[in-house]
C-alpha cells in the first residue's frame, strides 16, 4: 500500500522525490544520451549538458563549478578526501567526530590496517563537537580532520566556521591537516555558508537526501588534490568512471528547488522551525518522554538544531515497538540511522554519553519539503496512541 507522503517522518534517510524533476532530467538525458567523454557530436552534447548542471550547482553552493565533482553519493564524496591521505608519504594520523556518519568513522577505523592512527574527537554530552575539542585531538602528524554539518540523529548543528578558523590558526605558518565537512544533513535543512571559507578543504552532499535520486553525490574540493582511487581519469582525474547524467541534472534541479540560500529569508524554513517547536513542546509533555539531547527541550537552545530532525525517547518503550506501533497506523519513522538500522549498537548516542536505556527507547522524528503542519499533528496523536497502550 503506497505511504501518505504526509505520514512520512524518515526524511533523513531518503526524501521522497521530486516526480517531475526527476522525469524530466531523465528525459534531457535521454536526448543527450552521448558518453561525456567522448570527441564525437553525441558525446559534445552529453558533455554540455553535464557542465552547465555542474555551473547550476557550484552557483547554488557557492562554489567555482571546477570545485565541483559529481559522485555516486555521500559516501564516495566522504571517502575521496579520506583515502587521498594514502597517497600522502608521510605517516599520520586522522581525526574524525565520534558523532560522524559510519560512512567516515567506520572507514577512518579500517585505515588502522593501514597504519594510520586513528582519533575520535568527543561530542559533549548535547552531540556538538567543540573547536577546543577539535584542538586537544590534533596534533603536528594530523593529515585529516572530519566533523559533520548537521547530525543525522540528534540534528545538532556543528560549529564549522569556528572549527575551520581554529585549525587555520593552530596551523598558522605550518601544514595544515585537511578538513573536511560531510553536508549530506546539511543541505536543504539550514543555509550552508562556508564553502570557500579559509580552512574548509572538501565537503560531501548526497542528492536523495534533497528530492533528487539515489545514486548520485557532489564532492566539493577547494583545491584539486591527488586521490587514491584511480581510473578513467573522469571529473579532471577526481571520480574515474562513466559520468551519471540523469543524476546530475536532477541534482541541479533539486538544488535549485530545495537549497536554502545563506542571507535570503524562507517561508517554508521559519515554518518548519515553528513546527518543530510546537511539536517538541507537545512531545515532551507525555509521560515518559524526553528529548535526546535534553537540551533539545529548551527554547534557547532551538537555534542549534536543525529543526527537521528530532530524537527523543519513551520510557519503557522500545523504539523498534514504536517505529512498528506506528507503521501499523501508516505512519513512517525510524529508530535513527538508516545505514545504520541493521546494527544494534548506536554510536552516536553512545558518544553523547546517553544511557543504555534511553538509547534503547529512542525514536528519530524527521521532516522535509513535503511534512505539513497537520501531518505533524497526526504524528502527535499516534505517538500519545501508543504511549497510551503502554500507561
Amino acid at each position: 500500500m503506497p505511504v501518505n507522503p504526509e505520514l512520512y517522518f524518515d526524511w533523513a534517510a531518503t526524501a521522497i522525490p521530486d516526480q517531475d524533476i526527476l522525469e524530466a532530467a531523465l528525459k534531457k538525458s535521454l536526448d543527450a544520451w552521448g558518453n561525456p567523454s567522448s570527441l564525437h557530436s553525441a558525446g559534445k552534447e552529453a558533455k554540455k549538458v553535464l557542465e552547465e548542471s555542474r555551473e547550476k550547482c557550484a552557483k547554488i553552493l557557492g562554489a567555482k563549478s571546477s570545485q565541483i565533482y559529481f559522485t555516486s553519493g555521500g559516501t564516495e564524496s566522504d571517502h575521496i578526501p579520506l583515502l587521498s591521505i594514502l597517497n600522502r608519504p608521510e605517516k599520520g594520523n586522522i581525526a574524525v567526530s565520534s558523532i560522524e556518519h559510519p560512512a567516515l568513522r567506520e572507514m577512518a577505523e579500517e585505515l588502522k590496517k593501514c597504519s594510520i592512527e586513528t582519533r575520535l574527537i568527543p561530542s559533549d554530552k548535547n552531540g556538538f563537537v567543540t573547536s577546543q575539542a577539535v584542538l586537544d585531538s590534533v596534533d603536528e602528524k594530523t593529515l585529516f580532520v572530519s566533523v559533520m554539518a548537521v547530525n543525522n540523529e540528534t540534528g545538532a548543528i556543528q560549529p564549522i566556521k569556528e572549527i575551520a578558523q581554529a585549525l587555520v590558526q593552530k596551523y598558522a605558518g605550518k601544514r595544515k591537516p585537511r578538513f573536511h565537512v560531510d553536508c549530506v544533513q546539511a543541505l536543504g535543512k539550514i543555509p550552508i555558508d562556508f564553502l570557500g571559507l579559509e580552512g574548509v578543504d572538501s565537503a560531501a552532499f548526497s542528492a536523495h537526501k534533497i528530492c533528487g535520486p539515489r545514486g548520485i553525490g557532489i564532492l566539493y574540493l577547494k583545491k584539486e588534490e591527488e586521490i587514491f582511487l584511480r581510473g578513467g581519469g573522469q571529473e579532471s582525474g577526481i571520480r574515474s568512471g562513466t559520468e551519471n547524467l540523469f543524476g546530475a541534472i536532477a541534482f541541479s534541479e533539486c538544488l535549485e528547488r530545495h537549497a536554502f540560500i545563506p542571507g535570503q529569508e524562507n517561508e517554508r524554513l521559519e515554518n518548519q522551525k515553528k513546527w518543530a517547536w510546537d511539536f517538541i513542546k507537545e512531545l515532551t509533555q507525555i509521560k515518559g518522554c524526553k528529548t535526546i539531547p535534553d537540551s533539545r527541550s529548551l527554547e534557547e537552545k532551538q537555534k542549534d538544531f536543525s529543526p527537521w530532525v528530532i530524537q527523543a525517547s519513551f520510557e519503557k518503550i522500545p523504539g523498534q515497538v514504536m517505529l512498528r506501533a506506528l507503521d501499523a497506523k501508516g505512519i513512517c519513522v525510524s529508530t535513527g540511522s538508516a545505514c545504520s538500522s541493521k546494527k544494534a549498537s548506536r554510536p552516536i548516542l553512545e558518544a553523547m554519553g546517553v544511557p543504555a536505556s534511553q538509547r534503547e527507547s529512542s525514536v528519530r522524528f524527521s521532516f522535509g519539503p513535503k511534512t505539513t503542519l497537520e501531518g505533524m499533528k497526526k504524528l502527535l496523536e499516534g505517538v500519545k496512541e501508543v504511549c497510551a497502550a503502554f500507561n
